[in-house]
């Protein structure tokens, strides 16, 4: 994608997923906002004045990591709220293994009280190291690599919910589904 879609999809997931009081958007229970709603709000700015609905469909087309979806006329982000109303997701089984990246520093922690939401509604997983890694990357060049027996959590009752085909969501993961990868 253009730098211009790459900041609008920037722009989106940010109105969507942390601030929609900002853009006076109103969220449903399920995270889903008009997407009318959202095409006027956008469009007070200068630099998105003329954003349509197909600029939309492109993005959702053709980001890589599928952040949002429109249905019915309504738009929502997948993932990665941090706003305080819940975003409701169905449980799903999860793959036997998940993965998540961190930075090191924060190994000690998480080994002791486990993986927490924190300022976000969900911990995030990851279906690969690989996505595990970028994410994890994005605040030490060198990331710890957590291994989280999903198959066991589940099994114990652990939920936990598909974000997209790369990560899955969790409430809170005990450390004793979780291993340091060495």
């Amino acid at each position: 994608m253009d730098k211009y879609y790459t900041e609008l999809s920037k722009e989106i997931s940010y109105a969507l997923r942390h601030a929609p009081w900002e853009y006076e958007l109103e969220l449903d229970e399920n995270g889903w906002v008009s997407v009318n709603q959202l095409l006027n709000a956008l469009r007070e700015n200068s630099k998105w004045e003329k954003v349509t609905e197909e600029d939309l469909r492109y993005i959702i087309e053709n980001s890589d990591k599928k952040r949002h979806e429109i249905s019915n006329g309504k738009i929502r982000a997948f993932y990665g709220h941090s706003i305080p109303q819940k975003i409701v997701k169905e449980a799903a089984e999860p793959p036997k293994i998940l993965y998540h990246g961190t930075p090191v520093r924060f190994t000690g922690s998480i080994m002791k009280s486990g993986l927490l939401p924190n300022k976000r509604q969900y911990v995030h997983l990851s279906a690969d190291i690989d996505t595990a890694l970028q994410v994890g990357k994005r605040r030490d060049d060198n990331p710890a690599i957590l291994v989280i027996d999903a198959e066991t959590a589940w099994k114990d009752g652990i939920m936990f919910y598909l974000g997209n085909d790369k990560v899955w969501l969790a409430d809170t993961v005990p450390a004793k589904y979780i291993k340091v990868m060495q």
